[in-house]
């Protein structure tokens, strides 16, 4: 059953069943032992151990990942116990003004941070979440707000792990330069682009429409903070912590990761910047930055008497807790994308066949590259996946003879993959946006998907436009143009929701 419609199967089921039972860590064990089932013919004990293995392969694969997020979760509790949290969140409670001021800060930091994804997500999350709770912002705002200054800027930076990851897409002995490739994509990424202007509307307006603007209601009736993150709120904040003592370890955690791609790309070895961060391990960096962090912190703090060494040692299991959700969603994810991998199910390799064999009307292959794009990130929850299935199709049916089309087709691929990461629910950067903003995980993406059709739309429009005119531009002005007309009506027909009191 592999490399065929039954791929499809497993994600399908994960998704209908989270989405009907609101229990995603359930959902994603049926979904993972369904594609383990198919995969074997129905031998359950055979389907236990591929599911077994799988599982122990993917989380060996991705085990740098659970361990800054612990050590992430570890630095963000000792910030808390400190009381430099809450210091904070005085200061900001006298500087920030209101809802929407807080909102906007929150972005702007969501757009300072454009190195990596995962590290977007959790720092801009650390940071923000006392103020926008204290301005009552909703967690699934905050977390819509964090996912959409995540992937979408991280895409459309030049230095970043994405850059990277879009440039390794292209196959060996192409005679493309990868990331000239990527640089000429920017501009035409239009899920991105529209994603961030369409988050800046809403925050400025104070206009939510559907399932957004019945979460924002009933938090300015009753805040919700979800269970699960109860234990992680600032009531223990125990030391006498300042301003600085927020800043400074953020900052150390900043510089480290940025300075871990950078070494572990070559930099002390001769390369030059853009290669290392090309040839960077950015799982293994963010370890790398979050320790060092760890240990400034650690030295800040107890010299100073900030905070007591065994109130120190405390936030270990309080920080790991904190992470236990994101981490135990994180690994299921992986698995299930394990299942559908070409090693197994194939779904890269069915989805291939169907685009191979359907590319005929070469004006309508920017749209329909974006079309699958959309399907296959949202079915695997996995962009950079997506970039490596379908931009060497893409080569191959383009070539190198028509250079405008290339670029449109591959910012299509770039773009849709975007957009299907950010509607995902299996997705790891959704999972983070939710960690982030300590938002129930379906909450975050029921609220967040209405949003990303609308910007889906639009973006559509364009990259027909982009078929039909070989001008990226043209698309570009197409899609902001209907986005425009949306957004005005909106605008015109919807009452504010989310205002200030």
């Amino acid at each position: 059953m592999a490399e065929s419609i039954w791929s499809v199967l497993p994600p399908v089921i994960t998704i209908v069943l989270a989405l009907a039972t609101k229990e995603v860590y359930m959902s994603l064990l049926v979904g993972i032992f369904s594609g383990a089932l198919l995969y074997t013919e129905f031998d359950v004990l055979s389907a236990i151990m591929t599911m077994i293995e799988v599982m122990a392969d993917k989380i060996g694969g991705n085990v740098n990942i659970l361990v800054f997020l612990v050590i992430l979760g570890i630095l963000v509790a000792a910030i808390t116990r400190s009381g430099a949290t809450r210091a904070y969140g005085e200061w900001a409670a006298k500087n920030i003004k209101g809802r929407r001021s807080s909102m906007l800060i929150t972005a702007l930091l969501g757009i300072v941070i454009f190195i990596d994804d995962y590290f977007n997500c959790l720092t801009v999350g650390t940071v923000m979440r006392p103020i926008t709770d204290k301005f009552k912002v909703s967690r699934a705002k905050l977390a819509y707000i964090i996912d959409a200054t995540a992937a979408p800027v991280c895409i459309l930076a030049p230095v970043s792990s994405w850059a990277a990851a879009v440039g390794s897409s292209l196959p060996e002995g192409s005679e493309i330069d990868g990331f000239a490739l990527f640089l000429q994509t920017i501009p035409f990424n239009l899920y991105a682009w529209l994603t961030m202007v369409f988050m800046v509307f809403i925050v400025c307006s104070q206009r939510d429409v559907f399932s957004m603007a019945t979460y924002v209601k009933k938090n300015q009736e009753e805040f919700i903070v979800p269970d699960e993150y109860r234990d992680s709120q600032e009531k223990d904040a125990a030391g006498n912590g300042k301003i600085i003592d927020l800043i400074l370890p953020l900052l150390v955690l900043i510089a480290s990761c940025v300075y871990g791609m950078l070494y572990t790309g070559g930099f002390n070895d001769g390369a030059t910047i853009q290669q290392a961060f090309a040839d960077c391990d950015s799982s293994a960096s963010l370890v790398f930055g979050s320790f060092i962090a760890f240990v400034f912190t650690a030295l800040l703090y107890l010299p100073r008497k900030v905070i007591t060494f065994s109130s120190f040692c405390e936030t270990f299991v309080q920080g790991f807790k904190a992470m236990t959700p994101a981490n135990l969603i994180l690994c299921f994810a992986w698995t299930l994308s394990g299942i559908c991998s070409d090693k197994y199910l194939n779904l890269g390799g069915y989805v291939s066949q169907l685009v191979s064999a359907n590319v005929s009307v070469l004006v309508f292959l920017p749209a329909i590259f974006f079309l699958v794009a959309i399907v296959l990130a949202f079915a695997t929850g996995t962009s950079w996946g997506t970039f490596g299935i379908l931009i060497p199709i893409a080569l191959a049916v383009v070539g190198t003879g028509s250079p405008d089309l290339l670029v449109v087709t591959v910012a299509a691929i770039l773009s849709g993959a975007v957009g299907g990461d950010h509607a995902s629910p299996i997705s790891d950067t959704t999972i983070l946006a939710s960690a982030g903003a300590q938002c129930s995980h379906l909450d975050h993406v029921g609220t967040q998907v209405p949003y990303v059709i609308i910007v889906a739309i639009a973006s559509l429009i364009g990259y027909i436009v982009d078929g039909f005119t070989l001008n990226g531009w043209a698309g570009l002005a197409a899609a902001g143009a209907v986005l425009i007309v949306v957004m005005a009506g909106i605008y015109f027909k919807v009452k504010p929701v989310d205002v200030e009191h």
